[in-house]
């Protein structure tokens, strides 16, 4: 289960770290499934904490994976945070389950509502806030269109879908491997009446494994352009023209849901905010060169959108 679920899906401390060297970081339990980092700049009155949201499979608060690195999420929390908006980032759940050995085999797309709620809720409570912006960054934006629905003041998708997870797969599968494509359909017109099937190619075991199918089910009732709907809150779509995993289609489709959005397609951004001006070689390889810096109009367009809500 380990395997198939990796491919889908408080003490203060001054950092050492140059770039860090005048924030203040203090890593903070929201509940026993959640931990994460808040980021503060100490002479800031603006009363706003960002929420970050990574995107699927075992994805720490950095924004990164055991063969993934980008440290993308942490340079975006900085980069804001040097601009007076506090911001915290958290490993998902599956993370610590992954550093303790205890899978939980039964862990459904609703788990990550639930924890970002949490987060939401216990900043909420802490009475040091007056806006509350979720940042939500490729699966992450469906979780934080949802968490963003229970008290949010304002949402910024990153990257994220507009259509609905088995049709967004099943595009991707027609790109890459129009052979399967059609049995992709058969199997999510299956999976949409609630069974589960073996009836799959093995080419596409890694994602219609039947230990995680319940998982994709519980994802699959979920449409983010209905979702998106939901909000009467300020909201932000961005997307990159150099991604390789949601194209800018999908941030038309929010778009078009909530039209009252603003809408950024930045050039040359990938899917892991990074700008690309090269192939889809470099692109691939950027996914594990921490040392690049996140895009800087990202950086820009969502910090003025977060300091215009406090105006």
């Amino acid at each position: 289960m380990k395997k198939y679920l990796i491919l889908l899906i408080s003490t203060i401390s001054y950092c050492s770290l140059a770039q860090e060297s005048e924030l203040i970081s203090t890593d903070v339990s929201i509940n026993k499934h959640i931990d994460g980092t808040l980021l503060e700049l100490p002479e800031s009155n603006l009363n706003t904490v960002a929420i970050l949201i990574a995107g699927s499979g075992p994805t720490d608060r950095d924004g990164n994976q055991n063969f993934l690195k980008t440290n993308s999420l942490k340079s975006l929390a900085i980069a804001l945070t040097k601009q007076g908006i506090s911001t915290f980032r958290y490993d998902k759940r599956i993370v610590k389950q992954l550093l303790t050995n205890n899978i939980d085999k039964d862990i459904m797309f609703d788990d990550f509502v639930t924890d970002a709620v949490s987060v939401l809720d216990y900043f909420k409570n802490q009475n040091r806030y007056k806006n509350f912006v979720i940042i939500g960054h490729s699966q992450g934006s469906l979780v934080g269109m949802l968490a963003a629905q229970q008290g949010a003041t304002g949402f910024v998708s990153l990257a994220g879908a507009g259509q609905e997870i088995s049709e967004v797969i099943t595009e991707q599968i027609t790109k890459t491997a129009p052979m399967f494509a059609e049995d992709t359909k058969r199997v999510f017109d299956i999976m949409k009446t609630g069974q589960t099937t073996t009836d799959y190619p093995p080419a596409l075991f890694s994602i219609f494994n039947q230990e995680i199918q319940h998982f994709i089910m519980n994802w699959m009732q979920y449409n983010p352009a209905e979702e998106i709907k939901k909000l009467n809150i300020p909201i932000l779509i961005v997307n990159g023209t150099k991604d390789l995993q949601v194209s800018v289609e999908e941030a038309q489709l929010l778009k078009d849901a909530a039209p009252d959005s603003q809408l950024n397609i930045i050039e040359n951004m990938n899917h892991v905010l990074f700008t690309i001006e090269g192939d889809d070689l470099e692109n691939s390889k950027s996914y594990n060169e921490p040392y690049r810096k996140v895009n800087q109009v990202l950086i820009d367009a969502v910090s003025n959108f977060i300091l215009n809500l406090t105006k």
